[in-house]
């Protein structure tokens, strides 16, 4: 009688994440889930970032209206009987300097959000991303 060979035991693939991406646990609670708890801490945040965009936005409004307040000033200047500095000031000299203030203000929104993504954001999230 032959003799019955025994088969090769049966292999189990085993499959996780890798070691190099699994999430760390976090620190502290996240920022993030303040905020959408709605919580007082979430609403502390969310109102800085508010505010601190309000000052932005105010600050940005005061240089304008400097620059558009100082143009009647430019027209009770003496001109010699020639309407020069008027058209000057009205066409060249105002619009860069508006453009300077409105790149001022992009800037410092953009900086403001992008302080608060990273007050909000989980460590281990930030470091994942490259930040």
């Amino acid at each position: 009688m032959p003799e019955e060979q025994p088969s090769p035991p049966r292999r189990e693939v085993v499959t996780g994440v890798p070691r190099g991406h699994r999430r760390r646990p976090a620190a502290h609670a996240p920022a993030r889930s303040e905020i959408s708890e709605q919580t007082t801490l979430g609403a502390t945040y969310v109102r800085a970032l508010m505010r601190s965009q309000l000052r932005a936005g105010l600050g940005t409004l005061a240089a304008l209206g400097l620059l558009v307040g100082a143009l009647p000033l430019v027209f009770v200047l003496p001109r010699g009987g020639s309407r020069t500095p008027v058209w000057v000031a009205l066409g060249v000299l105002v619009y860069p300097v508006m453009w300077l203030v409105a790149r001022w203000y992009v800037t410092r929104a953009e900086r403001n959000e992008a302080d608060f993504t990273g007050l909000v954001m989980d460590p281990a999230e930030r470091t994942s991303e490259g930040l």
